[in-house]
Order: structure tokens, then C-alpha cells, then sequence
């Protein structure tokens, strides 16, 4: 009698395990099959899976690294486009508002950016990665010798500045004032590229541009430090963009632009870490 109730007992247990087993398989597969749906679901919103095309705005001083970071990026999520367009901050901040397509805005001050984010066009709260300074840009051997903002004063000088509504301006008015300088440019560019470009060509003796664009332009122009640069030093903060064709991309390429990769090929280029 023992016997066949310790045989009972065994079976019932066999039994209970086999049911235990069967029900665990059945939720494990049910727990697979959810996670695959979340898996499928955090991959589709990962980067990995960004896909089309990203249009970003962005500051005219960004246009070197920024062509190198598209390109890594879309490296790195293959199916994905990253198409720039360039220029003075201010100008790309009112096409964004007037209806313009972009994704992402880069600009070189927040005043510009608070245009986008006071017309709700900025998804999120923008965010500040890098910082840059101004150098005075003189042609190759600094051939009238320039030394300080002073200097840019000197009679028969002719000077290029980017215009007072453009960030590059704007910190070149703070460095002058600072200085206690007053000139009058012979030229008032809309970006930063357009001043540096009249000191590549002959047409002006000087410019007030950024660190980073004398840097990119070594081989063709020298670059003249001056205290005042501290004092104008300009921010540069980053949006995904309310409007956004595509959000997916525009959320992905601005976190690639904070990530550690990224900063380092902007402090690399000279931009400050911000």
C-alpha cells in the first residue's frame, strides 16, 4: 500500500512538473513574442533603424565639421541622407519660421535660436553644444602687421565684418566695444564665410571671424589672437525641429551631435566643449 502510494504521489508530482514546464514554455513564448513586438518597436526608434533623409540647418561656421559628421552618420545607419544647407543664423532661423522643410537647427548664438523657439518651431529645449571664439584673419604673413583690435582702426585699413543681425557680427560689435574701437567695415557679410572669403581674396586687410574658421583655412590666411575674444563668446545650441519631415531622424542626428564621437571631432576642429 505504500508503495502504490508513493508511486501515486510521484506520478502526481511528474504531472504537476510537466504542466509547470508546458505553462512556462507557453509564457516564455508569449514573453518572447512581446519582446520581440517591444524589441521590433525600441529598434524602429533606435538609430540603428533611422532611415530618408535629414535636413539640417545650420551656422555657416559649422559647415566643415558638420559635413564630416553627416557623413559619419549616415555611415553609421546606412539608408539615411544627411543634407545641409548652410549659412548666416539668422537668415535659416526666419526661413525655418516662414514654413521652410528642416529637421534640425543648428545655430551659433541662442538669439537666433530664440527666434525658432519663440514661433514653437523648436521641439524640445535646445541645447548648447559648443562654444566659439573670434580671431582676427589676415592675409598669409600678416602683411600689415596686426596685433590687436586696435590696429584693425588704422587708416587706409580695410576691414570685413559679417553684418550686426548675424551671430559672427554681433560678437565682433561686443569684442570691438569692448576694445573701446569703433571702425567702419568696407563690407558687412551675411555669414562668417562670406567675411573670411574676402580676406582669402585680397579685397579686404582683415576680418573678425571665428577660431575655427581660421583654423579650417590655415594654409590660406594666419590668425590673430586678441583678449577681447573672451568677452564675445558665442554659443552654439541644437534642435530637433517641431515640423520635422523626419522626427526620427531629426532626434537622432541631434543626439549624435552631443555624443562623445562627435564632440571630439568639434573640439578637434577648435569649438569649445560648451
Amino acid at each position: 500500500m505504500t508503495t502504490i502510494l508513493r508511486r501515486t504521489a510521484i506520478a502526481a508530482v511528474a504531472a504537476l512538473a510537466l504542466v509547470t514546464g508546458l505553462s512556462a514554455c507557453g509564457s516564455g513564448g508569449s514573453s518572447n513574442a512581446s519582446g520581440g513586438g517591444d524589441s521590433s518597436s525600441a529598434s524602429s526608434a533606435s538609430p540603428s533603424k533611422v532611415s530618408g533623409t535629414i535636413t539640417v540647418f545650420a551656422a555657416a561656421s559649422l559647415q566643415g565639421t558638420f559635413t564630416d559628421l553627416g557623413k559619419k552618420f549616415e555611415a553609421a545607419h546606412p539608408g539615411t541622407t544627411v543634407k545641409f544647407n548652410f549659412g548666416g543664423s539668422s537668415a535659416l532661423a526666419q526661413s525655418i519660421v516662414s514654413g521652410a522643410p528642416a529637421d534640425v537647427f543648428a545655430a551659433a548664438s541662442p538669439a537666433t535660436m530664440k527666434t525658432v523657439t519663440d514661433a514653437k518651431d523648436a521641439a524640445g529645449e535646445p541645447k548648447v553644444f559648443v562654444r566659439n571664439t573670434l580671431e582676427i584673419a589676415v592675409p598669409k604673413g600678416n602683411p600689415k602687421h596686426i596685433a590687436s583690435l586696435k590696429d584693425l582702426a588704422g587708416s587706409g585699413l580695410k576691414v570685413a565684418l559679417c553684418a550686426k543681425q548675424v551671430p559672427c557680427g554681433s560678437a565682433a560689435l561686443t569684442a570691438l566695444n569692448a576694445a573701446g574701437v569703433s571702425l567702419t567695415p568696407v563690407t558687412q557679410e551675411q555669414d562668417v564665410k562670406a567675411a573670411l572669403t574676402k580676406v582669402e581674396l585680397g579685397e579686404v586687410d582683415a576680418s573678425l571671424v571665428y577660431r575655427t574658421d581660421v583654423r579650417a583655412d590655415a594654409g590660406k590666411i594666419d590668425g590673430v589672437d586678441f583678449p577681447e575674444a573672451a568677452k564675445a563668446v558665442n554659443d552654439y545650441p541644437i534642435a530637433a525641429l517641431t515640423k520635422a519631415p523626419n522626427a526620427g531622424g531629426a532626434a537622432s542626428f541631434v543626439a549624435y551631435v552631443q555624443s562623445a564621437e562627435a564632440g571630439q571631432m568639434l573640439t578637434a576642429a577648435g569649438f569649445q566643449a560648451p
